[in-house]
């Protein structure tokens, strides 16, 4: 198993920056971004696309910090039903297959999307729990779109020799196990699956290890990112909607357009938090497990989101679970 790090937390530092970071840590595996909501601050798209020379110095970038490149990211909204919004980052996930044929990268990361509730919408539409016949005709709607573009992605994942692995995100209209195979039934997919991010599943409710042994093959890839829940979501529950709107030019991450990001509520029902912090060694042992019994090769990358630690801090907290987290499980076996 390969235990690495989602760059998208060291965007301020060069790649060859990050890459000692990763190294530093004891970790081998480093996950890049190739478009969607962040951009490409680590990965020089026009020069890969265009010169071999250029593939070849960008991977030993790589090789002589003695880290894999283990998967390109792109989460963004390809179903946005905003062109200026979802025609980017469509555009950015069909680019990202060729980028990962190009320079040999078998994982994708990315999100189903989530398209607007009916024709002519121009914002995104979640339906958590369609218990009305109305809902079940928005969802109906946004399969029809969803459907033929993620049938072309298969294809196109297929003919580059890469995966896509979906993060099943709230938000967007594969977000959970049943939703995940949703798409790959009515799809028919060979080439897409999913990337197990316990954070998103905690505060649904979902126990992670069972999703992976319910979803087996299906799982490609793995982020390592922890949630804990607090008191108060006895009180407000996990659709906890306390939220502040700032413009994201307020907030310290851009996420480019005219996008909104929110300040999270004061005595909040969930907290994003650094591996460990939320679930003690004994579940991310068993997670490791889990998805080693599934591939032993798997990448397992961690997503730094606590803001309470700084980067290095949160990153280092991480880094320390897991490894404690391999040793119990290897121990194990």
């Amino acid at each position: 198993m390969k235990l690495g790090i989602y760059t998208a937390i060291l965007h301020d530092r060069s790649l060859e920056e990050a890459l000692k970071v990763i190294g530093d840590l004891g970790l081998k595996s480093a996950e890049i971004n190739a478009g969607g909501f962040i951009g490409t601050p680590h990965l020089p798209v026009a020069d890969i696309l265009s010169s071999q020379g250029a593939r070849d110095d960008y991977l030993g970038l790589f090789a002589d910090a003695g880290v894999e490149l283990t998967g390109l990211n792109v989460n963004g909204n390809p179903l946005h039903a905003d062109p200026l919004v979802g025609g980017k980052h469509a555009a950015d996930l069909q680019r990202a297959t060729e980028l990962a044929g190009l320079l040999g990268i078998k994982r994708i990361v990315a999100m189903s999307g989530l398209p607007g509730g009916h024709p002519g919408a121009t914002a995104p539409n979640w339906v958590v729990n369609p218990w009305d016949s109305g809902y079940l005709d928005i969802l109906d709607h946004q399969w029809e779109l969803a459907v033929p573009f993620w049938r072309d992605i298969d294809a196109k994942a297929r003919d580059n020799g890469t995966k896509v692995a979906i993060e099943m995100h709230p938000q967007n209209l594969v977000f959970n196990p049943a939703t995940l195979i949703r798409l790959v039934e009515r799809t028919g997919a060979t080439n897409i699956g999913a990337e197990m991010d316990p954070s998103h599943l905690f505060w649904q409710g979902i126990d992670p290890v069972a999703a992976v042994g319910h979803l087996g093959e299906l799982v490609l890839h793995a982020a390592a990112k922890d949630t804990r829940i607090n008191d108060n979501c006895r009180i407000n529950g996990v659709l906890d909607d306390r939220f502040r709107r700032l413009r994201a030019d307020e907030d310290r991450v851009n996420l480019g357009g005219d996008h909104y990001v929110n300040e999270w509520p004061k005595n909040s029902s969930w907290d994003f938090v650094a591996v460990g912090r939320g679930h003690g060694g004994d579940f991310w042992a068993r997670f490791l497990g889990a998805l080693h019994a599934v591939d032993p090769d798997m990448a397992v990358n961690i997503e730094h989101e606590d803001v309470e630690l700084g980067r290095i801090e949160g990153l280092e907290f991480a880094a320390n679970t897991l490894h404690r987290a391999m040793e119990r499980q290897m121990a194990r076996q």
